[in-house]
C-alpha cells in the first residue's frame, strides 16, 4: 500500500484546481534554489511565476493520455503504452507532429494509480470538453494531457489564406469526444478573455487565441476593404472567427518563453 502528501496542501504548495480525474499542485515558493538565485525566485514568485504540476488519479477503465516524455513518478500499478504499431504508423504520427507542433507519440497510461507530471512554469487549465459540445481545437504546443476516453486528430485550415497570411500553421490539433483536457495557457484561467459567437463574428489582431470551438470558421482578412487602407489604418490582417462557437483568448500575445523543463532536453 502506498500512501502520498500529494494531495495535501501546505505551506510549500497547495491544490488549485480538481476536474475529472486532474488535479493540479502550485508550489508558494521555489525554495530548491541557491543563495545567488534566491532574490530573482522570490520576486518571481510575487509575479505569480511557479512551478505547477498535474496529477492524475488513474482508475480501471480510465486512463490518461500525455504529451511525450513528461512523467515524473508512477505510484502503484500502472502500464504505459503507445498506439504506434509499425515503423509506417511512426512516420505517419511523426508528419503529424511537424505540422502542429505537438508530439509524435502520445503515451496511455492505464491501471490503477495515481500519475504525476513533470513541473511546469506555464499555467495549467483544465476543459471539460462537455462545456465545448465535445468539440474543442487548440493552439499549437498547447496539448498537456486528457482523459483517454477523449480522441485527438490533425484538422487543415478552412483557406491557405488563413495560414499564409496569418502566420499560422496549416494544421491545428482537434480534440473531440468527452472528457476534461489539460491544457498549458500563457496566463492563468481566469485571464482568458472568453467570447462566445451565436452565427456571429470575432476579429482577433495577433496569434492570441488559444483555444476554439472546432464548428467555428477561422480565416485571416483584411481589417478593411483595400491592402493598401489595411495597412493605412495600422491594422494590416486579423484573425476571424465566424459561426457560433466560444473562443478563449490570451490578453497578450502567447509566450512560449516560459517552457517546460523537458523542453530543454
Amino acid at each position: 500500500m502506498i500512501t502520498t502528501n500529494l494531495f495535501n496542501s501546505s505551506d510549500a504548495k497547495k491544490i488549485t484546481l480538481n476536474k475529472g480525474i486532474f488535479t493540479v499542485v502550485e508550489y508558494e515558493r521555489d525554495l530548491s534554489v541557491d543563495p545567488e538565485m534566491a532574490e530573482m525566485a522570490y520576486f518571481a514568485a510575487m509575479m505569480d511565476v511557479r512551478k505547477r504540476q498535474l496529477i492524475a488519479k488513474i482508475e480501471p477503465g480510465l486512463g490518461a493520455i500525455t504529451q511525450k516524455g513528461i512523467m515524473q513518478l508512477m505510484l502503484g500499478d500502472l502500464q504505459a503504452r503507445t498506439d504506434i504499431s509499425g515503423l509506417g504508423n511512426l512516420m505517419k504520427k511523426y508528419i503529424g507532429s511537424k505540422v502542429t507542433g505537438e508530439s509524435a507519440i502520445k503515451p496511455l497510461y492505464t491501471g490503477e494509480g495515481t500519475l504525476v507530471l513533470e513541473p511546469t512554469f506555464k499555467y495549467i487549465i483544465l476543459e471539460d470538453l462537455d462545456e465545448w459540445e465535445g468539440k474543442l481545437t487548440i493552439e499549437d504546443g498547447m496539448f498537456l494531457a486528457c482523459e483517454d476516453s477523449v480522441q485527438m486528430k490533425v484538422v487543415a485550415r478552412t483557406t491557405v489564406s488563413s495560414a499564409v497570411l496569418g502566420g499560422e500553421g496549416l494544421f491545428n490539433t482537434s480534440i473531440y469526444g468527452t472528457g476534461v483536457v489539460a491544457l498549458e495557457s500563457p496566463v492563468p484561467r481566469s485571464e482568458l478573455i472568453e467570447v462566445n459567437l451565436d452565427n456571429d463574428v470575432l476579429k482577433i489582431d495577433g496569434n492570441m487565441a488559444i483555444a476554439w470551438s472546432t464548428d467555428l470558421k477561422f480565416t485571416v482578412e483584411r481589417t478593411t476593404p483595400t491592402l493598401v487602407g489595411s495597412m493605412a489604418a495600422g491594422e494590416g490582417l486579423v484573425n476571424v472567427y465566424r459561426g457560433t462557437g466560444r473562443v478563449l483568448i490570451a490578453p497578450v500575445q502567447n509566450n512560449r518563453g516560459i517552457a517546460n523543463p523537458k523542453d530543454k532536453k
